[in-house]
């Protein structure tokens, strides 16, 4: 649904945008920086002699020759390797200075040095909602399926999903358009439960797994439509206070251009995907699918080094950035909201 939420983002009355230049600044996706480079605003706070550790001089080293590399020496080095060959040369380079920094950071931990370090799950979340094809300015889109995948980001793999289908308040009947766009018929989201109910079982599905208490998470979306827009009018639809453990989340858009230092332009999930050689799996337009697709970009960004951090955040209703040097938290541990009644 991303090309569509772009479509309806500017028409959101509810939610507020900061006219900061807080996103220009940002820098949320951060790196583990060798000599010669600046420490990263995005990570953990550090003392200079971090920095100074001999390892930090090896990998810059190491990134320099990968510097120089063509894309075929840069292909032939990764096939050497047994890493993934796909994706155009800047990726390929990150690649390949991601699998050096993570052998001399497993080499310097052994020894008692620096580590790298960031959430133990990653919680992919991407809605859909009812929609029309010319959306009126007061429509208000209510979510109509809550999927949820899950990324341990220690052994890179997708490890769990939730998905439900949610039941319409205000236009329970779908429109055609909707219907064709998202492959979610009448009939599912008749025999569904409203959202408060899908929301207690996403939180006890949370709570299942420990988040927020043993293990360290983070939510993240493909855009800032899924948070700042959709589940904050669903819950004002809905009567209920907006979630504590979704108030701050990572947008993959951002964390994305950042990195590879491509335009936001070419930050949508397709042209994502497209960059690092992958094929979009499943069904477009189906929340569960795009949340796999988007968890798939996700687990190669932190194969090529990317350090995911949370970058945006709502507060009284209104959209902000998260500057990068925010000290680095998690989500905390989900529970059941209250009635705004």
């Amino acid at each position: 649904m991303d090309e569509h939420k772009e479509n309806i983002h500017a028409e959101d009355v509810n939610v507020k945008m900061s006219n900061t230049r807080e996103e220009e600044k940002a820098k949320p996706c951060s790196r583990i920086c060798p000599a010669g480079e600046s420490a990263p605003q995005g990570s953990p706070p550090q003392s200079n002699s971090d920095f100074s550790h001999p390892v930090y001089k090896e990998i810059a080293l190491a990134n320099g020759h990968i510097n120089r590399m063509s894309k075929e020496e840069l292909r032939i080095k990764l096939a050497e390797l047994h890493l993934d060959t796909r994706g155009v040369k800047d990726v390929m380079k990150k690649r390949l200075k991601s699998h050096y920094k993570k052998q001399k950071l497993m080499q310097s931990a052994a020894e008692g040095g620096p580590t790298d370090t960031y959430y133990h799950y990653i919680c992919v979340v991407d809605f859909e909602a009812t929609c029309e094809e010319d959306n009126p300015s007061d429509f208000h889109h209510e979510i109509i399926e809550f999927p949820m995948v899950l990324i341990n980001t220690h052994t890179l793999e997708i490890v769990d999903s939730f998905q439900e289908y949610v039941k319409p308040e205000l236009n329970p009947q779908l429109s055609d358009f909707c219907v064709k766009l998202t492959g979610i018929t009448q009939k599912m989201v008749d025999e569904a439960d409203p959202f408060p109910d899908v929301l207690q079982r996403v939180v006890a599905w949370l709570q299942e797994r420990e988040l927020g208490t043993k293990y360290k998470y983070a939510i993240l979306t493909d855009g800032a439509w899924d948070m700042s827009k959709f589940l904050n009018i669903q819950c004002r639809i809905s009567r209920i206070r907006y979630p504590q453990f979704a108030k701050k989340w990572i947008n993959i858009r951002k964390s994305y251009g950042n990195f590879y230092k491509v335009p936001r332009t070419q930050t949508k999930l397709s042209t994502m995907l497209e960059k690092l050689g992958l094929k979009y799996e499943g069904r477009p337009h189906s929340g569960l699918d795009d949340s796999r697709n988007i968890a798939r970009i996700a687990l190669r960004m932190l194969q090529d080094g990317c350090q995911l951090r949370v970058n945006e955040r709502i507060h009284a209703g209104q959209l902000l950035s998260v500057p990068s040097s925010a000290p680095v938290e998690g989500a905390p541990p989900p529970h059941n909201p209250r009635s705004r009644d």
